[in-house]
């Protein structure tokens, strides 16, 4: 138990490191102290990048769970998907607000003009149900099998927020591709690496019946 409330605090330190570093980079230059050419890219790039990051750990947890056998490992999956969502929501609001200053009519221009913002805005409508739903009331509110339905939508989230970073980017297309080859790779661990089998015991022996022979 020591050992798991450790991992977690260590796990909560290394999904706040990002935002921790960009708030010290936004910090250094509202001083003087660090030139950026557009400070709202990098949070947007920042925000963004952690959240598929995090999803990508998120999607991980089961084919490292049943390679390794530590069954433990599950603890820590809803943490990384609501860090994802986390950081989706500071990616979305720097894209709304710091963007577009809650212009709606600007956003829908956007949004017509580039297919990369109503892929991303669609991946992030998608995290809120399970954001929302993440918690073990609700899996017994919906039932075990609807519960996972539901959070399959994670396959569909995935590719939609590669898919965002490809379209985004216009000339050096090498990282979206490379959080592609990432992604699939993950995805078939998922389906390759197989839960490990519970070891076969013998059944307990029965003790041997009396003798019924006279002494």
């Amino acid at each position: 138990m020591r050992q798991i409330t450790v991992l977690k605090i260590l796990a909560w330190l290394a999904a706040l490191a990002p935002l921790a570093l960009l708030l010290f980079q936004i910090y250094q230059f509202t001083q003087g102290l660090l030139i950026l050419n557009d400070p709202v890219e990098l949070i947007q790039h920042r925000t963004g990048l952690s959240a598929l990051i995090l999803l990508f750990i998120t999607l991980s947890v089961t084919p490292v769970r049943r390679l390794s056998g530590w069954n433990s490992l599950i603890k820590f999956r809803r943490l990384a998907g609501l860090f994802a969502f986390f950081y989706a929501t500071l990616h979305a609001f720097s894209y709304f607000v710091f963007d577009h200053s809650l212009d709606f009519g600007l956003i829908w221009a956007d949004v017509i003009e580039h297919p990369w913002v109503w892929v991303g805005f669609l991946a992030f409508l998608c995290l809120i149900p399970l954001a929302l739903t993440s918690t073990t009331g609700w899996i017994r509110r919906m039932g075990g099998k609807n519960w996972n339905r539901l959070h399959m939508l994670i396959y569909l989230i995935a590719p939609m927020g590669v898919l965002h970073f490809l379209w985004l980017v216009k000339a050096d297309v090498s990282e979206p591709i490379t959080y592609a080859v990432i992604l699939a790779a993950i995805l078939a661990a998922r389906v390759f690496i197989k839960p490990r089998k519970a070891p076969m015991t013998a059944p307990p022996r029965r003790p041997a019946p009396p003798s019924s022979a006279a002494p």
